[in-house]
């Protein structure tokens, strides 16, 4: 046997990025985008974005530094060819950035979204919509955009930089098929608009035809033209924004009612230390809005947003120091007869009826005596007597329990009955709440780890950028569908945090339990320089990844 040449060993840093590649291949990543953007470059732009999407889900450098990223790495293992990191330089990724831009970001999104849900089996009837605001640092006075960087409403707090918006229709609580750039001025209720007009040809592009699915979005779709456009056409659950009188009007029949369906807590909630598990009562009611008879479901949750009780606090205060003033007053005064001592307390309780406390008021016959001391075992002499008021202020519980229970009320509005698909306000609900996984997503987009900030100077790289981060959300949010896959069908548990199982496993636990993977390369033969624990096997398996995954190319 002939002694291992050391000088030809390379020991490279794999972590989890073979099980990247893994899913990228599964949805077509390099193929599709190769296929569908017609160009011959040193670096195909299906392999620029792959690189792109691998750096942005390692863990991460900035995207204007890939080709330091790859300097350590074994590219013919990560990217299935043997690619020298020089042709990840700035100048290929950006001729890669606009030739995809000229195909078109949401055609190639799209293709690639389908595919996904084929291999996958993602249930599309369930469609997640919502919006936020990416800052940017610079002025960004660009000559015709295709989308205006400028000053808007910001989502992250922050009105002094410019921004873009960026929309999102997801299905299956937080899997990503459609993703859009536009202005930064746009609304909300716009591009809920402009949504619904296009829904049906996204939606048959998934092989589904009108209401064979339901539209979940945030306040901003409850408007006229938007309830037009939406009515016999798209099945949709919201929320009613408490600017509609209408709102009002039917949490305060519920609270009168008092006819609440028990829900109870939601599955997918967990106790916290300062946030205990909520419990939830709906009442099924209608409103009418715009000529529309609309279904209504009353929401009372347990956890009461504690702003606005802050305001019931501060609004029962006020109501108090009034009450007191008046009081003050009335009670310094002296009757000198009880008729009208009586008369002043009823005034002063009559007076309190317009708010939130109750009075008790009792006429007190008080003495008045004269100067000096009285003659010795003489009695104090009376001069007289008069009457004086004293009060006693209380919350009147008949008002303060219903404005505290209605505090603790939203509105879900919908035109799906509860005779379709058996729609109960409990799956209603729940549906509703599932609309936090677009939240998260949106998170993930900007988290610092991925992108700092927003350094591309042309607004339609900033778009091509956008389309990787999306595709790097795609593949993050697939594999953890698959591990909470495993673990509901085998009714099991995975490694999680300090040593604990969980039936919640994520895509950032994940990556943790494959830090430490090394592979050693010597000429083409390839090993691990340990072989993988127990819990990265049970992940791979979860996952539907082979071992090999980490020394085949």
């Amino acid at each position: 046997m002939q002694p291992l040449n050391t000088e030809q060993m390379t020991i490279t840093d794999a972590k989890h990025m073979p099980i990247v590649k893994a899913y990228a291949k599964k949805i077509g990543l390099v193929d599709t985008i190769d296929r569908m953007v017609d160009t011959q470059m040193e670096l195909s732009p299906g392999m620029a974005v792959f690189g792109m999407v691998l750096d942005t889900l390692s863990g991460r450098t900035p995207l204007y530094r890939l080709t330091e990223f790859f300097e350590e790495k074994d590219t013919e293992l990560l990217l299935g060819a043997d690619i020298e990191p020089e042709r990840f330089c700035d100048y290929n990724l950006g001729r890669s950035m606009d030739k995809i831009f000229e195909t078109g970001t949401q055609k190639i999104f799209s293709q690639l979204a389908q595919k996904a849900l084929t291999v996958f089996a993602v249930d599309p009837r369930r469609l997640h919509f919502d919006t936020t605001s990416v800052s940017v640092f610079g002025d960004y006075d660009l000559v015709d955009p295709p989308f205006d960087i400028t000053y808007g409403y910001s989502k992250d707090k922050r009105p002094d930089l410019k921004q873009f918006l960026v929309s999102m229709l997801c299905v299956d609580r937080n899997i990503p098929i459609l993703g859009t750039t536009t202005d930064g001025n746009a609304s909300d209720k716009t591009l809920n608009n402009e949504l619904l007009t296009n829904i049906s040809r996204y939606m048959a592009e998934h092989g589904l035809q009108p209401g064979a699915y339901v539209y979940v979005a945030d306040a901003a779709f409850v408007t006229e033209d938007n309830l037009n456009k939406a009515d016999g056409q798209t099945f949709f659950l919201t929320r009613l924004p408490a600017t509609y009188n209408e709102c009002g009007r039917v949490i305060r029949d519920a609270v009168q009612s008092d006819q609440w369906i028990d829900i109870g807590p939601l599955a997918e909630e967990h106790d916290r230390p300062k946030r205990p598990i909520a419990h939830y009562r709906a009442y099924d009611g209608t409103v009418e809005l715009y000529g529309k008879t609309l279904r209504a479901i009353v929401v009372h949750s347990s956890a009461h947003d504690k702003r606005r009780h802050k305001r019931i606090d501060r609004l029962l205060q006020q109501d108090r120091k009034r009450l007191e003033a008046d009081c003050k007053q009335a009670t310094a005064t002296a009757y000198f007869c009880r008729a009208d001592a009586q008369v002043a307390g009823e005034k002063l309780i009559r007076k309190s009826g317009t708010g939130y406390h109750r009075l008790q008021v009792d006429v007190d016959k008080v003495p008045k005596y004269g100067r000096g001391r009285p003659a010795a075992g003489k009695p104090r002499p009376v001069l007289r007597y008069e009457y004086r008021l004293t009060a006693t202020i209380s919350e009147a519980p008949e008002k303060v329990s219903p404005l505290r229970e209605e505090a603790g009320c939203f509105v879900l509005l919908t035109n799906l009955l509860d005779q379709q698909e058996d729609w109960s306000a409990s799956e209603l609900l729940s549906l509703y709440k599932s609309q936090i996984g677009i939240e998260k997503n949106f998170s993930f987009l900007k988290d610092p780890a991925i992108v700092n900030s927003i350094f591309l100077k042309k607004a339609e790289r900033i778009e091509v950028l956008g389309l990787v981060l999306l595709i790097s959300l795609l593949i993050w949010r697939l594999m953890e569908r698959s591990m909470r896959q495993y673990v509901e069908t085998n009714d099991c548990t995975l490694p999680g945090w300090v040593r604990r199982q969980t039936k919640k496993p994520t895509t950032f636990m994940m990556t943790t339990k494959f830090t430490s993977v090394m592979v050693i390369t010597i000429g083409r033969h390839r090993q691990l320089a340990k072989p993988l624990k127990p819990f990265q096997k049970e992940y791979l398996k979860a996952l539907g990844v082979p071992a090999e995954a980490f020394t085949v190319p």
